[in-house]
């Protein structure tokens, strides 16, 4: 299960935020005023991972949508 205490709405406006648990590679970023999330599989990196490897999903860009971003994050890895 990934935790990210301090991380912030504020945060991924300015950089991207990555991270890996359970085999699971995430991607958390900013963009039209959404908060989009991305799992793919280890072992690559974002960038050399293929576009079909990736899934996609796009939350409201608040602190509760960060929230429900990182639970879809955590329901990926656990399976």
């Amino acid at each position: 299960m990934i935790a990210a205490p301090g991380l912030s709405v504020n945060f991924l406006k300015k950089e991207p935020y990555t991270g890996s648990h359970a085999g699971i590679r995430y991607y958390l970023c900013s963009g039209d005023d959404k908060l989009r999330a991305c799992v793919y599989p280890e072992p690559w990196c974002f960038e050399a991972t293929p576009d079909e490897d990736k899934t996609w999903k796009e939350f409201a860009f608040s602190p509760e949508g960060l929230s429900e971003a990182i639970e879809w994050i955590n329901s990926n890895a656990a399976g």
